[in-house]
Parts: C-alpha cells; sequence; structure tokens
C-alpha cells in the first residue's frame, strides 16, 4: 500500500528524516515509535502530503504520491496530533463542514454522517454542540472526520494522547474495527503498550533513522536475546538446579524469594520447548513461564542515549 525508498527531510543544517525506507502492507496496523524529536511526525506529515520531502521516493498503491496529490489524496485521512475543533457547530454539523471541505457533496454527507457516529460510538451525541463533549468523544469525532470521504489509509498521529484508560481501549476496539473493514492504519504513540496490542508491524524512529522494523512479533523476537525463564518444581530444588546448570543454552540459574528458579536462556523457542520437556520427565514442574521482552523496555533501550526526549 505504501512504499517509502530513503527518505531525507531536512530543515536547513538539521537533518529530521535520514534515509528511512518501509513498506507497509494493506490491511495492516503500523505503529510508527520513536521519541519527541525523533522524526515519526514529520514522516507521517510527508506520508499526509503536508510536508515536502528533501529527497526519497513515496509510493502510495504503486503510484508515486506526489505526481497527482488531489487523487493521492482522496485515499489518506489524516488526523494530527494537535487538531481544531468548532465549539460552536454541533457534532454533525462538523462533518457536514469538513465533507464539504473535501469536495463532496453535502446530500451525500449526510448520508453517511449517522453510520460513522455509529462506528465511534457518538451516534446518541448527533445533535450535541462540540463543547459539550468530553476530550475522549472529541478524540473520536476527529477520527470520523478524517473518515468522512472514505480514505483506504488512515494516518494517526498520537490519536490516544491524554485519553483515560476507558477511552483508550474505546479508541483501540474502534482502530481494529476498521482493519476488519480492510483500511491501513499508521499510527503513531507513547502509550506503547498499546501499540504492542493493537499492531501488526512496527518501526522504530530513533534520531531520524529507523534502526528496527517488522512485523511485531519478529522485531520482538529479533531483540529479545537471552530470555528469563521463571520455573516452579515442587521438590529436588538443589538437584534440579545443578541439572538446570548442565543442560544446552542455559546461562545462569537463581533461586528467587519465592523459591522458583529463575532461569537464562539463550536458545529459540524450539530449544525451549525441548528444555520444558527433559524437565518435565525427570522433577514435578507445576509452572513454565518465559518473560519475554515487551515493546516498552526494547523502545526505552533504542532510546536511552537520548535521556527518553530526543
Amino acid at each position: 500500500m505504501f512504499k517509502i525508498e530513503n527518505l531525507v527531510k531536512n530543515y536547513g543544517n538539521f537533518t529530521a528524516v535520514n534515509d528511512i525506507s518501509f513498506e507497509i502492507e494493506k490491511g495492516s496496523i503500523f505503529g510508527l515509535i520513536g521519541p519527541n524529536g525523533a522524526g515519526k511526525t514529520t514522516t507521517m506529515r510527508i506520508m499526509a502530503t503536508l510536508l515536502t520531502k528533501t529527497s526519497g521516493n513515496i509510493f502510495l498503491g504503486g503510484q508515486d504520491l506526489y505526481k497527482d496529490i488531489k487523487e493521492s489524496r482522496k485515499m489518506l485521512g489524516y488526523m494530527p496530533d494537535f487538531f481544531g475543533v468548532y465549539d460552536d457547530l454541533r457534532v454533525s454539523e462538523y462533518l457536514e463542514f469538513y465533507g464539504e471541505a473535501y469536495g463532496l457533496n453535502l446530500i451525500d454527507v449526510r448520508k453517511v454522517i449517522p453510520d460513522l457516529l455509529e462506528l465511534v460510538g457518538l451516534g446518541h451525541k448527533r445533535d450535541d454542540f462540540v463543547n459539550n463533549l468530553s476530550r475522549g468523544m472529541k478524540q473520536r469525532l476527529c477520527l470520523a472526520r478524517t473518515l468522512i470521504h472514505q480514505p483506504e489509509v488512515l494516518i494517526l498521529d498520537e490519536p490516544a494522547s491524554g485519553l483515560d484508560p476507558r477511552a483508550r481501549v474505546e479508541l483501540r476496539n474502534i482502530l481494529k474495527e476498521l482493519q476488519k473493514m480492510g483500511k491501513t492504519i499508521i499510527i503513531s504513540s507513547h502509550i506503547l503498550l498499546e501499540l504492542s496490542q493493537l499492531c501488526t508491524h512496527v518501526g522504530i524512529i530513533v534520531d531520524g533513522k529507523m534502526p528496527i522494523i517488522g512485523p511485531m512479533d519478529k522485531v520482538l523476537s529479533q531483540v529479545q536475546g537471552n530470555t528469563l525463564v521463571q520455573i516452579k518444581v515442587l521438590e529436588d530444588l538443589e538437584r534440579a538446579k545443578l541439572w538446570l546448570l548442565e543442560q544446552h543454552k542455559v546461562v545462569n540459574v537463581d533461586i528467587n524469594n519465592l523459591g522458583d528458579f529463575e532461569v537464562t536462556f539463550s536458545g529459540d523457542e524450539r530449544e525451549m520447548a525441548v528444555l520444558l520437556k527433559e524437565m518435565a520427565e525427570k522433577f514435578l514442574v507445576l509452572s513454565f513461564n518465559p518473560q519475554r521482552q515487551n515493546l516498552e523496555e526494547i523502545f526505552m533501550e533504542l532510546t536511552e542515549v537520548n535521556g527518553g526526549e530526543g
């Protein structure tokens, strides 16, 4: 759906986006992660045709994004990190305004508004004034605004920013529903747990570069290194510890204050399964829990040099 080749964006002597290349598959949810100032918002605005690139190529649906910007924008829905609402308009009037701004026929816009509002959970707020909505409702209204012209691709910059936990869950469910409808979604966020639960693919931007990109599961496995495995056995702790230390790919064995083993293991999942099978044949294994590194830990490691605020 989207293909970015050697994208560069300079502001004078400062390089905000530094030669990044990646592809986004149709129907995927692609998470763009990076600290403040890393280049993710710049990248998204270029993809939304709101900023010009310094160099590189961008293709949307196999066509040069900039060859016909008007046609490209018909395929794109962009939700910025800071959005404006018109407080003196009712919810339906707000969507009508943006529909006409996209050049749509007002009669056609009015036909799709009820379905859009139901999709984002605001069907009962159609006649309310925008300034009476909660922040979470305003976020969902702006998502509806982004969908008004029925784009194939959604570019959402920090859509969950400032939302309470319930509102974030509601937004996540809406985005999953949009994916089921065939939408391709590009989303940035600092709420990394949300992205790990939502995204099919992820790209991590640091200092304008993208050192890690790929399907979520492969990205997690790519950077995990050793795995900490918590194992509980019911008896023969000392013998079990000695046995573990003799096993292939076992780097270290500790016992925590609950009496469980904490095993540092350098093998892959297949080798871990073999370890569990062989151990269960010799000891009474009550639990065997690999502790995988999560997206937030990966992000912190990659951005540590930036002090967390690029």
